[in-house]
């Protein structure tokens, strides 16, 4: 594994690990409370590494080893953070792989970064749920509480329990990217599990059918949950990363 480095972000210290290869650098976006020691990030270095590609993987601030506090943290802090390293770290083509938030942050990039871009590959993306899963999802009690005492906690079946602010929502509010044009002009690989419980099948259809691009690919995988963490699923982010010009 490469070792851990860090550097000065917009507002913490940021973790992350870099492999030297050749390109396109791929680089692996998080998830929502996870960090770049996952499963997913681990194994994607590991098969960079062997074909001698570059690779890049983060912590978010709040996240993982970087400075911070979650709570404190949004998707505009988070897209902040990831840009950072990014532009700080690499050089050329990128292959953003996106997992759930990574997904959502992964297409802030793909407007932000241009044509460094070469390939983006969604794992089980969420674009915009603060919106369209939290906001929509909650009671209006719930939605009260946000708004007024700032923070309201949603279980999780992944860990502790979610803190959802109300600058999480607002912040969120302000980085939808299924409401306006999100144009993909490069190869993009969807990947979706059939029993996923925190991204539905919709959302999935929903970004495939808004990204504007001539090469866009969405593959549905019977029981595969969430995670998307099994050898089988492994193997076929490792194919989509190929697909989309890795």
């Amino acid at each position: 594994m490469a070792e851990t480095a860090y550097l000065e972000g917009p507002k913490a210290r940021l973790a992350y690990a870099y492999t030297p290869g050749s390109g396109p650098v791929v680089v692996f976006l998080s998830g929502y409370k996870s960090d770049m020691e996952g499963t997913k990030a681990v194994h994607l270095e590991a098969w960079a590494a062997a074909r001698g590609r570059a690779f890049l993987r983060l912590d978010y601030s709040g996240h993982g080893q970087s400075g911070g506090a979650f709570q404190e943290g949004c998707i505009g802090d988070w897209a902040a953070d990831a840009q950072a390293v990014i532009e700080a770290v690499t050089e050329g083509p990128l292959l953003l792989v996106g997992s759930s938030m990574g997904g959502w942050i992964g297409c802030l990039m793909t407007q932000r970064l241009g044509a460094r871009v070469a390939g983006f590959v969604g794992i089980a993306a969420a674009p915009d749920f603060t919106e369209d899963g939290f906001w929509a999802g909650f009671s209006e009690e719930e939605r009260r509480k946000v708004m007024e005492e700032g923070v309201t906690y949603l279980p999780s079946a992944y860990g502790d329990p979610y803190a959802v602010t109300r600058r999480l929502i607002e912040d969120g509010r302000d980085h939808l990217v299924l409401r306006a044009p999100l144009p993909m002009g490069f190869p993009v690989r969807l990947l979706q599990g059939s029993a996923d419980e925190a991204v539905s099948r919709e959302t999935a259809l929903r970004l495939f059918d808004h990204i504007d691009g001539p090469d866009v690919r969405l593959s549905f995988v019977k029981g595969a949950d969430h995670r998307f963490s099994e050898p089988e699923n492994l193997a076929m982010i490792e194919a989509a990363i190929l697909e989309a010009g890795g």
